[in-house]
C-alpha cells in the first residue's frame, strides 16, 4: 500500500522538573531534507536524532521541533551578581570621573551588559536521553500513521483515475471499424473527384491496407492495459514506490499520445483527451507518494 509523504506527528514527555514536546511534520520532496530545531542542552545528541529520523522516513521535507518547558520553578539562567556589582561600581567611577549623572534605572542598563546573565549548565542524565529517544520515536508513529492514513486517500484517488482510463480504453473499441471505413471513403470520395483519374484499385487496395496499418493501435492499446495494471500492483506492493508509479506515469502518457496521434478520429480524440485529464490529476498527487 502506498504511503503520502505528508505527515504530522507530537509527543509529550513529562519529566521530575520539565516537559518536553517533540513535533515532527513532513511534506514531499524529491529526497530527506531534515532540518532540526533543538534545545542547546541536547545539542550534543543531535546527530543521534537526526539518524533515527532520517532511517524511519526515508524521505521528504522534515521538520522536527524540540520544546522544553521547566515545571518546577527553578531556572538555569541566573544573575551573575559578580560581573554586575563590577560594572556598578565602574559607572559609578566614571561617572565622578567625567561629571556624568548616574542612571536612574540602574537594573534596566546592568542587566543589559555583558555575562550579566548567564545560564548553567546542566548535566543530562542517560534515563533522560532514553526518556527523549521515546518521545521522539512516538512522534515518528504518529507522523508514518498521518502518512498511511494520507495514503489510502491517494490510494483511492489513484484506483479510480486509473480504472475511469481503463474504461475510456475499452471504448476505443467501438470505433475502430467505424474509422477504417471512414479513412477507406474519404480517400476513394477525394479520387473520383479527380476528372479523367484512372488508378489500379489493386494497388489502391494494397495502399489503403498499408494507411490503415500505420494508424492501427493495438499495439499501443496492449501496452496502455500492461502500463495501467502495473501501477495498481505496484501501489499493492510495499510503500516507497512514489517514484517507480512517476515513471510509470511516464509510460502511461507516451501511449495516450500515440493513441492521440493516431486516432484521426473525432471521437477518439475525445477519448484520449478525457485520458490525459484524468492522468494529469494523478500526476499532480504522485508527486506526494514516498
Amino acid at each position: 500500500m502506498i504511503r503520502s509523504m505528508t505527515g504530522f506527528g507530537k509527543s509529550i514527555a513529562e519529566l521530575p522538573n520539565k516537559k518536553i514536546t517533540i513535533e515532527i511534520k513532513s511534506l514531499n520532496s524529491k529526497q530527506l531534507d531534515l532540518s532540526t530545531r533543538i534545545s542547546n542542552q541536547y545539542r550534543d545528541k543531535e546527530m543521534d536524532f537526526r539518524n533515527v529520523i532520517s532511517k524511519r522516513l526515508e524521505r521528504g521535507k522534515v521538520d522536527m521541533f524540540m520544546y522544553v518547558e521547566t515545571t518546577s520553578g527553578e531556572t538555569s539562567t541566573k544573575i551573575n551578581t559578580s560581573v554586575i556589582a563590577n560594572y556598578y561600581n565602574q559607572i559609578k567611577e566614571n561617572s565622578e570621573v567625567l561629571n556624568i549623572d548616574l542612571p536612574s534605572d540602574w537594573f534596566s542598563i546592568l542587566l543589559k551588559m555583558p555575562e550579566a546573565v548567564k545560564t548553567e549548565i546542566q548535566q543530562i542524565s542517560e534515563d533522560e536521553i532514553t526518556v527523549i529517544e521515546k518521545t521522539l520515536s512516538e512522534a515518528i508513529d504518529q507522523l508514518i500513521a498521518f502518512r498511511d492514513q494520507e495514503g489510502l486517500m491517494l490510494y483511492n484517488i489513484f484506483a479510480e483515475k486509473i480504472n475511469r482510463i481503463s474504461s475510456l480504453l475499452e471504448e476505443v473499441g467501438k470505433y475502430e471499424q467505424e474509422r477504417v471505413d471512414r479513412i477507406k471513403t474519404r480517400i476513394t470520395e477525394a479520387l473520383t473527384k479527380i476528372e479523367n483519374f484512372d488508378y489500379d484499385k489493386n494497388r489502391l487496395e494494397q495502399e489503403i491496407i498499408f494507411y490503415i496499418e500505420k494508424l492501427d493501435v493495438n499495439e499501443e492499446k496492449h501496452r496502455l492495459s500492461n502500463h495501467l495494471k502495473y501501477f495498481m500492483e505496484t501501489m499493492n506492493g510495499t510503500p516507497g514506490q512514489g517514484k517507480k508509479l512517476g515513471f510509470i506515469c511516464q509510460e502511461i502518457g507516451r501511449e495516450i499520445n500515440t493513441l492521440g496521434s493516431k486516432a484521426n478520429h473525432a471521437e477518439l480524440q475525445k477519448i484520449v483527451v478525457m485520458m490525459k485529464d484524468e492522468l494529469e490529476q494523478i500526476k499532480e498527487q504522485v508527486l506526494n507518494v514516498l
